[in-house]
């Protein structure tokens, strides 16, 4: 595919919106369907045409003049998901069923879907495979491996040509795009407001895990190598199969060598304390990326932690001086 119209679902969220504004840089032709729930409008790039609804109006907006979709609209706190699993299995699932169904009236038969490491569960071998066996640990990750058996149905049904990138940990910012969630759960902003003194301290769930400093260890990817692998899965998809890719460094990062990382990035102290691991946290997670570098011809071009802090914390001191967004 060269260029494209694409529908990015989602597209005013972390992701989405450094994906919609790569896709604009590389000449395709943008639109954003948001209900800013979660997203924010000024993260939707210049350029891209913006429609503020949910991802279960994509019909009344689908037309034949669309190439793809990309599909990052989706609820996301493991918690919440715990406490209720209704929203998810009513947004994540039935909204993209929806979405799905208003794609085939279109006649739209191509789909980049947004998946997660979630799926995985607790895996008993690292670094995982995209034939690791899938089984989740709360309904976030249940609800988005209900949707990736939905697009394989669909694909062999239907022709659609769908590819699903499960990502692992993604962190970083791609200029003046990055993560502005609230509630926040992901540990590298979290490190980042401590630095910037809007959090006393940051918290280190469990230090007793079989690993070399007990903490926990994780696969930090950057938002912008992350993004160029969608770009690549949309000339990728081929009409009825479905392709799962993860997406990942391969390396592995403990908490605490986030935290020194981020102390040596932003010269902060950043004080942290100890407490209960977190129910579900397996010690080790780490992808192996060698399909999406076989079949995409996708490598991390940013594969540093301090590369990716620094570009974090550019970001959030930023933002706190109101100079972004």
């Amino acid at each position: 595919m060269n260029t494209s119209k694409c529908l990015v679902t989602g597209g005013a969220g972390y992701v989405g919106s450094v994906v919609a504004a790569h896709l604009l840089a590389a000449g395709h032709t943008v639109t954003v369907l948001d209900d800013l729930s979660t997203g924010h409008r000024d993260a939707v790039p210049e350029g891209a045409r913006f429609i503020e609804g949910r991802v279960q109006e994509a019909a009344r907006h689908l037309d034949g003049s669309y190439d793809a979709v990309l599909h990052f609209a989706a609820c996301s706190q493991v918690g919440e998901s715990v406490a209720r699993p209704e929203k998810y299995w009513r947004n994540n699932v039935g909204g993209t069923l929806d979405l799905l169904d208003a794609m085939r009236a279109a006649g739209v038969r191509t789909l980049v879907f947004s998946s997660t490491a979630a799926t995985y569960g607790q895996p008993a071998v690292v670094p995982v495979t995209e034939d690791s066996p899938t089984v989740p640990t709360n309904p976030y990750g249940a609800s988005k491996l209900a949707v990736d058996h939905m697009i394989a149905a669909e694909c062999a049904a239907h022709g659609l040509a769908g590819v699903s990138l499960r990502y692992f940990n993604v962190a970083g910012a791609y200029g003046r795009w990055g993560e502005r969630h609230e509630p926040e759960s992901h540990l590298v902003p979290l490190v980042l407001r401590t630095a910037l003194g809007e959090r006393p301290e940051i918290a280190v769930h469990g230090d007793d895990y079989p690993t070399p400093d007990g903490t926990c260890v994780r696969d930090y990817l950057h938002v912008a190598d992350l993004a160029e692998a969608h770009l690549l899965a949309l000339a990728a998809a081929r009409p009825g199969e479905h392709l799962v890719c993860n997406l990942g460094n391969g390396n592995g990062f403990s908490v605490r060598e986030v935290v020194e990382t981020a102390r040596e990035v932003t010269g902060r102290p950043i004080p942290q304390r100890a407490g209960p691991r977190r129910p579900g946290d397996p010690a080790v997670l780490v992808a192996s990326a060698e399909r999406a570098r076989e079949v995409l011809g996708w490598r991390p071009r940013r594969p540093d932690l301090g590369d990716i802090i620094a570009d974090a914390w550019e970001f959030a001191r930023r933002t706190a001086d109101g100079e972004l967004p």
